[in-house]
């Protein structure tokens, strides 16, 4: 069932309201996750109630923004199910989120059919705006693809980590990085490992993989595999996981199977509840981000980012992830489209969309702008590199910014642990 919420107006001015329907996994294994996304986003259609609402010309005053949830259950059928009813019997105007690539994937047809705009704020798999097999000209992508972030990752590896190992140990320069993979069977996983394999092969990276390993989406227990990446024995471990995936993986690498490599992380697990979650086994690990719960890159956006902080905190209690930061700003990009418009009109509303540009808002965009691309109507961010680090007085991980060097708290560190092969 969705769960509606008239942010800041009463049941009768909602009557006539700008309904966005927030796709999220209120229930099954990415919940976490979800209740990240519906939370932001209801932080955001208050605040923009608070202000007034969103004008819309052709009706000549402000509206309030209707935020209504579309459990998808962390599946592809729940996906679906959730968006027919949103768009169907809930008649939203627009539509946010989508976490899942293999759950959004599986539901794009249905959104196509009906003509709605949709900005995914979560789901990375490039298939979403690339697939050919259907028109995907409503769809966009606010949230950078796992070519984007599989290319900075493996690129921070080799210009990072390697000439660290390579350092410490004595090996030679030119000593290549010994990588193991272990990739979630989804678009999303195969789209990290794509991304990985390509970079490495285009920019020439002295990177060999040394374990190519897929696991079910949902698997919780990766001990027999994590058996089989430590036999290669591999300086890092890529895994492209969700949050109750890699929690797992990584607190049973460290502590049943022993493999003393450097962890890295997609970004969707910058979550509070994945710092609590590993502890200790994920001191010195690395996670690729855009924004993070506990750090705030320096820049122009810093301080509306600790106010976003501060206001999900005073609202929620806790800290935001960073999959809830982009729906927040998901929702603000489907009001400031649909005032652009002038109209609740879909196919007014996806032009606008195609022609936006809006200035960045918690998270860097590059040249500090929302807006698309021409051809697969791509958001462009500026991601970067975070080791955590156990904190003592917190007795929690703490993030330091460690690349780029524009944005770095610190230098990268090797742990005493850490093993090499020669």
């Amino acid at each position: 069932m969705g769960v509606i919420l008239i942010a800041g107006c009463t049941q009768q001015q909602a009557a006539d309201s700008l309904k966005i329907g927030v796709v999220a996994s209120n229930t099954g294994s990415a919940s976490t996750t979800g209740k990240d996304i519906w939370q932001s986003a209801v932080l955001a259609a208050e605040e923009i109630n608070a202000d007034g609402g969103v004008y819309i010309k052709d009706i000549g005053k402000k509206v309030p923004v209707e935020v209504i949830l579309g459990d998808d259950e962390s599946t592809r059928e729940g996906g679906q199910k959730a968006v027919s009813k949103l768009i169907t019997n809930d008649k939203v105007d627009i539509l946010v989120g989508g976490f899942s690539s293999a759950v959004v994937s599986s539901h794009q047809s249905i959104v196509n059919e009906h003509n709605v705009p949709y900005i995914v704020t979560g789901a990375s798999s490039p298939i979403i705006t690339h697939r050919t097999d259907m028109d995907t000209n409503t769809t966009f992508h606010y949230c950078p693809t796992t070519d984007d972030y599989g290319r900075q990752t493996t690129l921070f590896a080799n210009e990072v980590i390697r000439p660290a190992i390579n350092e410490k140990f004595g090996f030679s320069e030119d000593r290549p990085l010994r990588m193991a993979l272990v990739y979630q069977d989804s678009p999303y996983g195969k789209g990290v490992q794509t991304a990985v394999m390509n970079t490495i092969e285009q920019e020439n990276l002295p990177i060999v993989i040394v374990a190519n390993e897929t696991f079910k989406m949902g698997e919780t227990d990766f001990r027999t595999l994590l058996t089989s990446v430590k036999g290669a024995k591999p300086d890092v471990v890529y895994p492209a996981t969700f949050i109750n995936e890699q929690i797992p993986l990584v607190t049973q690498a460290r502590r049943d199977v022993g493999v003393n490599a450097i962890f890295l992380a997609v970004e969707c697990n910058d979550d509070p509840d994945y710092y609590t979650g590993v502890g200790t086994f994920g001191d010195y690990s690395i996670i690729e981000t855009r924004f993070s719960p506990y750090t705030i890159p320096a820049g122009p956006i810093a301080n509306d980012t600790a106010a976003y902080k501060q206001n999900f905190e005073k609202r929620w209690g806790g800290f935001p992830g960073m999959m809830g930061a982009s729906t927040y700003e998901g929702v603000y990009v489907a009001a400031q489209a649909v005032e652009n418009a002038g109209t609740r009109d879909k196919t007014a509303v996806t032009s606008a969309l195609h022609t936006l540009e809006m200035p960045q808002i918690i998270e860097a965009m590059e040249n500090g702008t929302i807006q698309f691309t021409d051809d697969f109507r791509e958001a462009r961010f500026d991601l970067y590199m975070e080791q955590l680090r156990w904190n003592e007085t917190a007795q929690n991980l703490r993030p330091v910014i460690v690349w780029p060097d524009h944005l770095k708290e610190g230098d990268f560190v090797l742990p005493d642990w850490f093993e090499a092969a020669a």
